[in-house]
């Protein structure tokens, strides 16, 4: 699905109203928010904070939508002018029983009635937000969080910026965040992320076709179609057919990534997984390994390496290379020999990002995913650390530079080909701990090998294995280790649907 900057939001909004009319939208949405209210409100007061605008008006539709047996206030204006769904909105909220009150002016009571509070709706800016905020604006926000209440956002919390995420200044930090049309781009990308909560989408009769061309043009996954695009295995399928990658990884010191990535392969549902390893890893990974096969090669002689390794390809349908692997002058030409001669679609991760740094043109052209966390994708660049706020622009400036798809670790993984933009809205702290990026290459080239486009297999990759983290943190919240995924992918894939009952908002993150 299309993720969205404030401008493109603004242009869909006004293409929106011209066939649903601008009463109904808001009626939506103020539908929407009350459904979710529920899952969040503890009790005591339901408490709005309207602006001006029609955010503002969504907050009052969403109280005179919500449950009446709850003590329901809204603070903002309520006065006749602003817009007729705005001012439809008030209405409905006075006739329901609403009481509609005046902001305070201290910002010590606008802090005690948020205490109170059940459930604090902020509906204070919307993507009409610019950050920093203003003085007043800054001064109602800083109080709502000091109160440390529970805030249900609408469309982005107040005080990050709807296109960038980026927070100057006071923010809501919402529990939740209900978004409407189409996602915003600063809900995905930190520190905005961190403020939205739980991420739910509202689609209120806006539709993609209405989004407007031209860039930015960025793309998420949703359940939806994660499953459409995740492979199922045909009822007619051999081993071979079901998935045949190759992974190429592990050494005498790091034997243990090979395992993972050969695993999170197999779990992934690959027919017939083939292990290359070097003769000092063999022995731990093959105690490990019982369904797969470990083959082994001398790095100390390179050119026969090479050739043994084309070789196992040649019955593989992918190949996964580097984790694992040494740094020595003979492993990097046999991982820049092998890339080179094979024709199988690769995941390259790792110690086969170090080698191909200095190889980075002769890739132009290839099926190849390269998958650097930020360290790495520092020395792959050739420019250094890459700053939170410059890694959507430094990704594309790398892909648009060497043409090759590119998935960039993260808390926001981002992955890029020379046409558009993804951004994983799955994952959690529960994945940064040693192995789990083995085990993503493991899913990755499962992925390739049945026949996925390299983006298709490092978005659904990324996505599943954001899944498996927090399924694999929901069994076990403390002490997640990377073994624990792969036996948490079938789970994960099962789960994969976050739609409320009866209902057509959808579960973001």
């Amino acid at each position: 699905m299309r993720v969205l900057d404030a401008a493109q939001m603004r242009a869909l909004d006004a293409a929106s109203v011209k066939h649903s009319g601008e009463i109904a939208l808001m009626r939506a949405a103020g539908d929407a928010i009350a459904t979710v209210i529920p899952r969040y409100a503890r009790p005591g007061p339901l408490v709005a904070f309207a602006g001006g605008g029609n955010n503002g008006g969504d907050a009052f539709s969403a109280l005179a939508a919500a449950d009446l047996n709850m003590t329901r206030t809204v603070y903002g204006d309520a006065s006749h002018e602003g817009s007729p769904a705005r001012i439809d909105a008030i209405s409905r909220a006075r006739a329901s029983g609403v009481r509609i009150e005046p902001f305070p002016s201290d910002p010590a009571v606008i802090e005690a009635i948020c205490r109170k509070a059940g459930l604090v709706i902020d509906g204070l800016l919307g993507v009409n937000a610019r950050v920093p905020l203003d003085g007043d604006m800054a001064t109602v926000v800083a109080a709502i969080v000091r109160s440390g209440a529970r805030v249900l956002a609408c469309d982005i919390p107040t005080g990050v910026d709807p296109s960038t995420g980026a927070i100057s200044g006071p923010a809501i930090r919402a529990v939740a965040t209900i978004t409407f049309g189409a996602p915003k781009l600063g809900l995905y990308l930190d520190p905005g992320r961190a403020h939205a909560g739980h991420a739910y989408l509202a689609r209120v009769n806006m539709n993609e076709v209405d989004i407007p061309p031209g860039e930015p043009i960025f793309f998420a996954l949703d359940d939806a179609e994660f499953c459409e695009l995740l492979p199922i295995r045909a009822t007619t399928a051999d081993k071979r057919s079901a998935g045949a990658p190759l992974v190429m990884a592990g050494s005498e010191q790091f034997p243990g990534a090979a395992i993972l990535c050969a695993r999170g392969a197999a779990r992934a549902g690959a027919g017939y997984v083939t292990v290359a390893t070097t003769q000092g890893a063999a022995a731990p990974v093959r105690l490990h390994l019982i369904e797969q096969v470990v083959v082994t090669y001398d790095e100390s002689d390179p050119e026969r390496a090479i050739q043994t390794i084309v070789d196992l390809g040649n019955h593989c349908t992918s190949l996964a290379i580097g984790p694992g692997l040494g740094l020595s002058d003979n492993m990097g030409t046999i991982v820049r020999g092998v890339i080179e001669r094979t024709a199988l679609p690769i995941v390259a991760d790792a110690s086969a990002l170090f080698h191909l740094s200095k190889q980075l043109p002769t890739l132009r052209g290839k099926s190849i995913v390269l998958t650097p966390h930020a360290r790495e994708f520092a020395r792959l660049s050739g420019k250094g650390t890459v700053a939170e706020p410059d890694r959507v622009a430094r990704i594309r400036d790398f892909v648009d530079t060497y043409g090759v798809t590119t998935l960039l670790k993260g808390r926001t993984t981002l992955i890029a080909d020379v046409d558009s933009t993804h951004i994983n809205p799955t994952g959690s702290s529960a994945l940064a701990t040693a192995g789990t990026g083995d085990v993503l290459t493991g899913i990755i080239a499962t992925l390739l090998s049945q026949g996925l486009t390299p983006l298709d297999a490092a978005r659904i990759g990324a996505y599943w294995h954001g899944r498996a983290g927090h399924t694999a943190h929901d069994a076990r919240p403390v002490g997640v280790i990377a073994g624990d995924l792969p036996d948490a992918l079938a789970e994960a894939a099962k789960r994969a649907d976050h739609r409320l009952p009866g209902d057509r908002i959808e579960r973001l993150f």
